[in-house]
Order: C-alpha cells, then sequence, then structure tokens
C-alpha cells in the first residue's frame, strides 16, 4: 500500500487553531518534508492550491505558494517520489496546465501526476473575475471531465480539436509530450457526481476519513467508489486521507488534539461555513458540506488517528484492508517532526508497509 504526505502548500497545515504550530509555506519547508518523505521510502507528495484563506486570528490559509512551481521545484531536488500538483480548472486553461505537465514530466520523467480543482468557495475566484456564477456548482464536474479530456489527447496524441461546452481546441497542439503519453490524474470528489468522474476519468480518488480513531468510517465512500469504477470498467482506486497526532502515549497525544480543540480559531471556521453554504445544490456527502461540519472542523474534518506509535500503526493497517484502497495520504500537525516519527517508529510497526522497512 503506497503512503504520500499533503504538503503544507499554505500556512498552518491543515489545523484551524491557535495553539497548533503556527507557520509560513516556504520552498524550504515543503523541501525539507518532501526530501524526508522520500527518506523514509513514502510514495508520494501532492500540493494542495488555495487561492484565498479564512482569515481570523490566525490568518489561516491567507499566505499560500503556487501548486505547479513549487513541484517542479521540488522535481529537481528529489529522486523517486511521485509529485502531485493541484489545478484550479476556472484560473488554468487545460492546454496551458497540459503544457505545464510535461514540463515537469521531464525534470521527473513518470514522477509527476495532477489532481483536478473544481472548486467550491466562490471567493477564490470572484476576487479575479473568474467565478462563472453560482450554475458552476451544477456543471463543475462537467466542466472538469472536458478539461481532462483535451489534456489527454494532447499527451497521447499531441494534437486536440476537442469541442465542447467549455473548452474548443482549434488544432492546438503540444510537444514534447510526456515520456509514456501519460500523466496520472487524481480527482477528490465525495458525492455521486465526483465519484463517476473518479471512476471515468482519474487514476485515483481521495477518500476523507471521518471522526477521531475511527478508520473504518470511510468505508462506505470507499464501497461507493469501487462500484462506480466498476461500472467503468477502470481500475480506480482509493487514497485516504487521515491527519496523525501521534506521542509517546496515548494520553499525550490524545491531550494534544484537545488543546488544539479548545483553542480553535472561530473567526476563520465561521469564514469557512460561509463559503461552503453558498453551494445550495450539494448534498451532505460534498467535499464543501464535509468539511465544515461544526463538531471537527478544526482540522476540516478530516479522519485524525490520534495515539501513541504503536496506536497509530495499528489504525493505519485497519484502514489498509478497506475495500478499494490503494494508498494513504498524511498530514501532521508539526510536518518534520511527525514525519520523522511516522519514518521511525510508526512505519516499522504497520504490517501493511513490511517491503518499505
Amino acid at each position: 500500500m503506497d503512503i504520500g504526505v499533503f504538503i503544507p502548500i499554505g500556512n498552518n497545515g491543515w489545523l484551524i487553531s491557535k495553539s497548533s504550530p503556527q507557520y509560513l509555506p516556504s520552498f524550504e519547508l515543503n523541501k525539507a518534508i518532501v526530501q524526508k518523505a522520500e527518506e523514509h521510502g513514502l510514495d508520494f507528495a501532492l500540493s494542495m492550491i488555495k487561492l484565498k484563506g479564512f482569515g481570523g486570528e490566525t490568518e489561516f490559509w491567507d499566505h499560500n505558494l503556487e501548486s505547479f512551481t513549487l513541484m517542479a521545484g521540488l522535481a529537481a531536488v528529489t529522486d523517486r517520489i511521485k509529485l502531485y500538483a493541484s489545478t484550479p480548472i476556472l484560473a488554468l486553461e487545460p492546454a496551458i496546465v497540459a503544457r505545464m505537465a510535461v514540463t515537469i514530466d521531464s525534470i521527473a520523467p513518470g514522477r509527476f501526476g495532477i489532481n483536478i480543482v473544481t472548486g467550491w468557495a466562490p471567493g477564490e475566484y470572484s476576487q479575479m473575475g473568474l467565478w462563472p456564477g453560482d450554475q458552476h456548482f451544477g456543471n463543475r464536474y462537467a466542466r472538469a471531465a472536458e478539461y481532462v479530456t483535451v489534456m489527454k489527447e494532447l499527451w497521447s496524441e499531441g494534437v486536440s480539436n476537442f469541442k465542447g461546452e467549455f473548452y474548443e481546441m482549434d488544432d492546438c497542439v503540444l510537444s514534447p509530450r510526456p515520456t509514456d503519453g501519460h500523466i496520472d490524474i487524481v480527482a477528490a470528489g465525495q458525492s455521486s457526481t465526483g465519484m463517476k468522474f473518479a471512476a471515468e476519468h482519474a487514476q485515483y480518488n481521495f477518500i476523507l476519513g471521518s471522526g477521531v480513531n475511527t478508520p473504518l468510517a470511510l468505508s462506505n465512500t470507499t464501497a461507493n467508489l469501487v462500484e462506480a469504477a466498476r461500472e467503468t470498467g477502470r481500475d480506480v482506486g482509493a487514497l485516504s486521507l487521515f491527519m496523525v497526532i501521534a506521542d509517546e502515549t496515548d494520553e499525550a497525544a490524545h491531550a494534544k488534539w484537545q488543546d488544539y480543540h479548545d483553542n480553535a480559531d472561530r473567526a476563520a471556521l465561521a469564514y469557512m461555513a460561509g463559503e461552503t453554504a453558498t453551494d445550495t445544490t450539494s448534498d451532505g456527502t460534498s467535499t464543501a458540506r464535509t468539511i465544515a461540519l461544526p463538531e471537527g472542523a478544526v482540522n476540516l474534518n478530516m479522519g485524525t488517528l490520534v495515539g501513541s506509535y504503536e496506536t497509530v500503526a495499528k489504525l493505519l493497517d485497519e484502514v489498509a484492508e478497506v475495500d478499494g484502497t490503494k494508498g494513504i495520504m498524511l498530514v501532521f500537525d508539526d510536518f518534520l517532526e511527525g514525519l520523522e516519527n511516522f519514518g521511525t517508529r510508526i512505519q516499522p510497526l504497520m504490517k501493511s508497509r513490511s517491503t518499505s522497512r
């Protein structure tokens, strides 16, 4: 089973708390994180794209790097680990992104992939005059399907004459092409529409866990992806997202986790809730609605594994057993310390990572 890291391209990582580690993103920080991940045998690193933060006392995600240029830099200072950049489809045209991907693939042959971000927060795009209106909530996956189709035609054939509702190519050319004519696509939809898009167009789909120390809570969502992939006949696997809060003992880890909750940045959380509420068409399974649920929004409601190194290792092995799981993507409260502890204290105890030891 693959293990990856969701690198902190935005300030403070994934904890909307005044007591969690406070830091700005930088190339040097992310280089240290990804090189440490590679040192410990992790398989991939992914960077998100965020164009406007949530504010609050912690200025959460108000400070962000850009995904493709960051991953190009990281491609040049790594040797083995796979790297995924995120494209905001409302801000970057598919033919340009296809060419950017080829450029990074030439730096790190066969090690680059793209995460498709359809966009759920209007404020990110309206600030640049790019928000197409609330109809985007209903047709964003149709737009994404055309977007990916254009890129795949360019990568495989070197030319696209695609004509769709959102994109029209007129003898659009691309050369050189990727090493093997292919770039992996990652999606992250949690709704049935998002799952269908992943099953038709992606190699992987990120699945959001939920709750604390309940790794099997994602089983139903993963099962939905497995069924969607079965209908398309494509090999599409789940990459499950979890936060790790680990320490020497269960008690110490839970105390740390409680402290983060007790010091949540309420103003930043309120802004996030307001942005997610703008999509009145989404159901409770959508990514936007899931990350803003009030009971756990301090870490965007991702599944969280809290405990001793032994406890976390056992919980990660449980995730690995969920049908359809091809990998796990991890975030940490302190990334450098967390990755070191994962590599030296947690991974050696995991049965599902025995080949990485």
